[in-house]
């Protein structure tokens, strides 16, 4: 199936953001699905559309430390732009590949993400079959910090999350893959609740291990993304 690829210069995490939610207002006028790979101007945050940051981040360390950050269009959870690869996949309601079920959207791309990471990294890559339970509430903010269903999995531990919204045009699926562990140090100055921060550290496995910089394994996973996406 022919796809609409969109690979723009770096932007700010709000561009990046407002990018999407102009794509998905327009979804009604294109016949092709997109996928959209970000590039961020400086490290960055997105938190979902519901939540409130101030509550559960530290904003004035992340400005100190010249994070830049931005509200998704999607729901979810605080995902942060500094150790992944971010994408965006948008749907027309037009699309043979549209479903009215939201978890037959999310399964859709991630069966899809699936096969990149296998790809990418071998092992027994699957798909989380409901929600993992969470021993603070607060882990439910953080993307990283625990599974959902159809989130993509190695050995226990959460390799890709995502977050989505549905709209009678289409839909936005918003992903993220981890590529290296989390920066502990960072993390501690940024999360006040020392759950999330050990949940994020236990359950991310990061992609790259030893698979060189963050540069070069997000070429190479976009390549890949690309060429997947494109055979649906």
């Amino acid at each position: 199936m022919a796809w609409n690829i969109l690979e723009r210069q770096a932007a700010s995490a709000r561009a990046n953001m407002e990018m999407d939610s102009q794509l998905l207002e327009g979804l009604g006028d294109q016949e092709k699905p997109i996928l959209h790979l970000y590039a961020w101007e400086r490290e960055s945050l997105t938190f979902g559309y519901f939540m409130k940051p101030e509550e559960l981040l530290n904003l004035e360390e992340a400005e100190m430390r010249g994070i830049d950050w931005a509200r998704r269009p999607t729901g979810g959870g605080t995902v942060f732009h500094l150790w992944d690869l971010a994408f965006s996949v948008l749907i027309p309601a037009k699309s043979p590949l549209f479903s009215t079920n939201t978890l037959d959207n999310y399964n859709l791309i991630n069966r899809v993400v699936k096969d990149v990471v296998k790809e990418f990294i071998g092992g027994e890559i699957s798909l989380t079959p409901d929600d993992a339970p969470f021993s603070d509430p607060t882990c439910t903010h953080f993307c990283m910090a625990r599974p959902t269903k159809y989130d993509v999995m190695l050995q226990g531990k959460k390799i890709a999350g995502a977050a989505q919204r549905k709209t009678k045009e289409g839909f936005l699926h918003q992903g993220t893959l981890a590529l290296i562990s989390p920066d502990e140090e960072l993390l501690t100055a940024l999360l006040p609740s020392a759950a999330v921060r050990e949940a994020m550290m236990r359950t991310t496995f990061p992609l790259l291990q030893e698979r060189g910089d963050l540069k070069e394994g997000r070429k190479q996973l976009c390549e890949h993304l690309k060429r997947h996406f494109t055979k649906l």
